[in-house]
């Protein structure tokens, strides 16, 4: 039997942008969505050690075109990559890696390609610690990550701006 998902549903988050406690629901390692906890929030955020540096609309595309690179070059297919401001998200089919490595590496990847082009990344963290992956095991759920992760992201960015 193969217990290799169909793709892999992966979101990372610009550092400082998504903090314990936070108001949209947080999650906390394997125990799920926790309720908002402003005291956390602001527990956390005051023990930021850098600014908070939202992606531009360059940087943004740069990190797209880099994990499509990635993703060609490592054979995985990438059914669809949508960085925004403040976090990304990636649907991609890879065999023989879990999905958490298949995510620090696209992080590691970015990572350079910013350092690389944005002097403002040096020598400070781009991403939170760790990131969301989750298992995507049928087409009828491969085509709702695929929405979300782009149509949906695209009309939650126009009701915001």
């Amino acid at each position: 039997m193969d217990d290799q998902p169909l793709a892999y549903f992966i979101t990372f988050t610009v550092y400082g942008t998504f903090l314990q406690g936070d108001t949209r629901l947080w999650r906390y390692r394997r125990k799920g969505s926790q309720p908002y906890q402003p005291l956390l929030e602001d527990w956390h955020r005051d023990r930021l050690k850098h600014d908070v540096i939202l992606l531009s609309q360059q940087q943004r595309s740069a990190v797209e075109n880099e994990i499509a690179r990635l993703c060609e070059y490592r054979k995985w297919k990438l059914w669809k990559a949508s960085a925004r401001s403040n976090h990304v998200h990636v649907v991609v089919s890879a065999s023989e890696i879990a999905g958490g490595r298949l995510r620090d590496q696209m992080k590691a990847n970015c990572t350079r390609v910013l350092r690389q082009s944005w002097t403002v990344f040096k020598d400070r963290p781009l991403w939170s610690v760790g990131g969301d992956w989750q298992c995507v095991n049928s087409e009828d759920d491969l085509e709702q990550v695929i929405s979300y992760a782009g149509d949906v992201q695209d009309r939650k960015a126009r009701d915001h701006f």
